[in-house]
């Protein structure tokens, strides 16, 4: 990674890209129209780009051209799966193919795609490129002292025990055939909440000892929700679990901010 004078993260813009333009130049870090300023600054993206709102598509392309645009400036943009692209490409590579179960439900990625928020447009302008862009995206991240996921979950570590080899599995998985294997990601990302309650800080304590970072960031769980606030009324990110986990979802598709969230040195 590039040496950089401050690092922001932004997570869960779901088909918003309006939203993400205009948090991006309040931050400093675009113009107007959504061009890297040139700053030596790194942005990351914590995933979902698609769902729920009208344009993922239209998101997709502003991450894309945003990290094509840094790479000649002192800046640096990256990005992270979320669940809802690993949702949209077994979308696109799966379909109504029927995942194998004990149960009686039928499960599919057609099904889980319609349930939660699934838009046709994104489908239908979803191209082979997009989908070999994103598969070859991480999960995971450590920038500096921070940690950062898309999912407030522990279950990355059923891929592996650091960050280098949680990454490598998934992506191997996600250039494989195995229905099975993906379905077992999609359902592994969907899961949250695993740093709250009485015993959050110590679960986040035990990834963080595995994996490195002193702070978890993600996004995934609205901030708004834990608040018990609707999301308009949501202004920054929590930090929460005794000050161990950054939560910055600000429930974008669901009426609330988009935050672009400036990570102070630890």
């Amino acid at each position: 990674m590039k040496p950089v004078a401050a690092v922001f993260v932004v997570s869960d813009i779901h088909g918003h890209p309006e939203k993400l333009i205009g948090s991006l130049f309040r931050a400093g870090l675009t113009d107007e129209a959504g061009n890297w300023l040139g700053r030596p600054a790194r942005l990351w993206f914590l995933g979902d780009f698609f769902d729920r709102g009208p344009d993922g598509i239209g998101v997709l392309e502003v991450v894309r051209r945003l990290v094509q645009q840094a790479e000649s400036t002192e800046g640096e943009v990256r990005a992270l799966l979320g669940n809802h692209e690993i949702l949209a490409l077994g979308m696109k590579r799966f379909g109504s193919t029927e995942v194998p179960h004990d149960g009686i439900r039928r499960r599919s990625f057609e099904v889980s795609w319609t349930l939660n928020g699934g838009r046709d447009r994104d489908q239908e302008l979803l191209t082979d490129d997009h989908a070999a862009w994103l598969a070859d995206l991480p999960l995971l991240a450590l920038d500096g002292d921070y940690l950062l996921m898309h999912s407030d979950n522990d279950e990355y570590l059923d891929w592996g025990d650091s960050v280098e080899e949680i990454n490598a599995t998934a992506r191997a998985e996600l250039h494989s055939d195995d229905l099975v294997a993906w379905w077992e990601m999609w359902r592994r990302m969907t899961a949250r909440y695993a740093f709250r309650g009485s015993d959050g800080a110590v679960v986040a304590d035990d990834l963080m000892r595995r994996l490195g970072g002193r702070r978890l960031v993600h996004g995934h769980s609205i901030v708004a929700d834990q608040l018990g606030i609707e999301p308009a009324e949501l202004t920054g990110p929590l930090l929460y679990a005794d000050g161990r986990v950054l939560a910055i979802d600000g429930g974008t598709f669901d009426g609330g901010p988009c935050l672009v969230v400036r990570l102070q040195p630890l």
